[in-house]
């Protein structure tokens, strides 16, 4: 079916596609710089540790700074959209001597800044409290060494420092959030103490008065992580309390929960009481397992409810990392399903439906929610991509393919 005859079909149930593609060309979605080199950053030849671990040995990862920034170029000319790129402290870029990350400043991320510039790209920004001798025993902000917890929070005041550093210069506001890997690998004997000391660590990195025009602080909670099984410090329930109370957004991981909670379900009671969402887009199989996203019925749920609230309250950013596949490949299949289910949403008549929902007219309901999953979105996709001139369909893997014969094989 060609583009006018999609248009056709969808103007009869109320949607102006026109106005869609315009809706979705204005989402911008944050790509995760951690996908290209498996999270290794450039302080360490070490691998990631301390909560995280990426699986698999693909050849062809990011080394230094300039590579990984033509990975993200490439990957971002196959994107339809304007978009941003998430940075964590460890990628930033040092000199003969490595500047620790409680005195880390925006020199180091200065190149970040030029190359975001030229490109118009915003950046958005992760303090790394993991992978560092200071986190070994799996306590950062909560540990009970009075010293470690002072790198930390030091760590946390400089990253708030750079996140304004990023927003002023880059004029786009840049959105830094806090995930903090503590716990215990077995059942705590204390747990109000390290939640108290986190919380205390917290309020001094927030005594800095950033800019609240360039500087967005997040808050990210997990069930548990790799080596804390039985107790994470920032839980749920402490992150939203903790946020709620101190002002600033907590943000909601789709890898971050318990797999059969339904993590589409709490944005729209985030979006109530924190006036914005910040999310991270991932995929856990079995557990927090950070595998590339794929349009399946939880990103398709998250989108529905993205749209369904207005994507202008979502600060949405991915968060996978797969080493066992093409990273430039994974990074591009997950920004275009990402995109795609914001299209299918897009594409459906939300109102019509609530009215159905509202008047109980649930029969009714049931069958046009699923009739309209069969609307011809993919003629819709294919314009949105030939107006923003990248590939629409499977050919874009072709030039991945090259780009790892002709670059990345060459590492």
């Amino acid at each position: 079916m060609s583009y006018q005859e999609s248009k056709k079909a969808y103007a009869k149930i109320g949607i102006d596609t026109e106005k869609v593609l315009e809706s979705l060309k204005s989402v911008p979605i944050s790509m995760h710089c951690w996908q290209g080199d498996d999270v290794c950053g450039f302080e360490t030849t070490g691998g990631a540790s301390g909560g995280i671990q990426t699986t698999g040995n693909y050849p062809g990862k990011a080394r230094t700074s300039q590579e990984l920034m033509a990975d993200i170029d490439f990957a971002m000319s196959l994107i339809p959209g304007s978009h941003r790129v998430n940075l964590h402290a460890c990628y930033g870029v040092h000199g003969d001597k490595i500047t620790d990350r409680d005195k880390l400043s925006e020199k180091e991320f200065k190149p970040w800044v030029d190359w975001a510039k030229k490109r118009g790209y915003g950046l958005d920004f992760n303090p790394t409290f993991f992978s560092h001798p200071n986190a070994a025993d799996g306590l950062t902000l909560s540990n009970p060494d009075p010293k470690i917890r002072a790198f930390w929070i030091k760590h946390g005041i400089q990253c708030l420092k750079i996140a304004e550093y990023f927003g002023k210069e880059l004029k786009s506001p840049c959105s830094i959030n806090f995930w903090m890997p503590d716990g215990y690998k077995d059942e705590p004997s204390d747990r109000l103490g390290p939640r108290m000391r986190m919380a205390e660590s917290l309020d001094k990195i927030f005594k800095y008065k950033y800019n609240k025009k360039y500087c967005i602080p997040l808050l990210e909670s997990k069930l548990f992580g790799i080596g804390v099984e039985s107790y994470t410090v920032a839980s749920h329930e402490f992150v939203m309390g903790y946020a709620m109370k101190r002002g600033i957004l907590g943000l909601l991981d789709m890898g971050h929960f318990h797999l059969s909670e339904n993590v589409a379900d709490k944005i729209s009671s985030f979006l109530m009481f924190f006036g914005k969402v910040a999310f991270h887009i991932s995929r856990p199989v079995r557990w927090d397992s950070d595998h590339v996203i794929r349009q399946n019925d939880d990103l398709r749920a998250a989108a529905t409810e993205i749209v369904r609230m207005g994507p202008k309250n979502f600060i949405i950013a991915l968060d996978y990392f797969d080493a066992s596949i093409n990273r430039i490949a994974a990074w591009v299949l997950g920004m275009l399903n990402m995109q795609k289910e914001l299209l299918k949403a897009m594409l459906t008549p939300a109102d019509a439906l609530k009215k159905l929902q509202d008047e109980g007219r649930f029969t009714e309901q049931l069958v046009l929610q699923e009739e309209y999953k069969n609307y011809p979105f993919e003629a819709v996709w294919a314009e949105f991509c030939r107006r923003e001139k990248v590939p629409a369909g499977e050919e874009w893997l072709q030039s991945v393919q090259k780009y790892e014969k002709e670059v990345l094989l060459k590492r």
